[in-house]
């Protein structure tokens, strides 16, 4: 049986990836925070008024349910390591994800690839077998994760989900924490 907090983790992710995915593809990574919605009502009344109305009710009768708060002016930086690695979180959130696109290639294409790291990636960034990947991944403060898939070909429906999907990026995120 899963945990109601990792369910409320399994919503907020979906909805994270998808809240990115409307806006297409080649975006830089997207962070937020996690906050439990309940708890930032109480925080801020106001709250109520500005968030829809599914979510206050669901907030309401799912003490775990979290609203995402998208954190804006990140640091430009070379790697998501280095961005996770500058990323620290107050007591108040009680969860992070991070939405960002990657590509994958099968491990033949290894093959052929030049020594030189600017031949390598024009190598790989045309390769016929490379496919474009959207990750989004989220964890809570106790460290559970949960994590969306979405490839550039699917038709927009075809999102694999499951808690442990991307181990380096579940680490990475989790490291925020500590």
């Amino acid at each position: 049986m899963v945990p109601l907090a990792q369910l409320a983790l399994a919503d907020a992710v979906r909805d994270v990836e998808a809240h990115v995915a409307a806006d297409g593809w080649d975006a830089p990574p997207r962070v937020f925070a996690l906050v439990r919605t309940a708890d930032a009502m109480a925080a801020d009344p106001s709250l109520a008024d500005r968030l829809p109305p599914e979510v206050v009710t669901a907030a309401r009768g799912i003490p775990d349910h979290l609203v995402s708060v998208e954190q804006e002016g990140l640091p430009d930086v070379d790697t998501l390591e280095d961005l996770l690695a500058g990323i620290s979180w107050p007591d108040t959130v009680d969860g992070a994800a991070i939405v960002a696109e990657r590509v994958i290639l099968p491990p033949s294409a290894e093959e052929g690839l030049p020594s030189d790291p600017a031949a390598a990636l024009a190598y790989l960034s045309s390769h016929p077998d490379r496919q474009d990947v959207r990750l989004a991944v989220g964890v809570l403060r106790d460290g559970t994760p949960w994590c969306a898939v979405r490839t550039r070909t699917d038709d927009g429906g075809d999102v694999a989900f499951g808690p442990d999907l991307v181990p380096g990026l579940i680490e990475g995120l989790r490291a925020t924490f500590e």
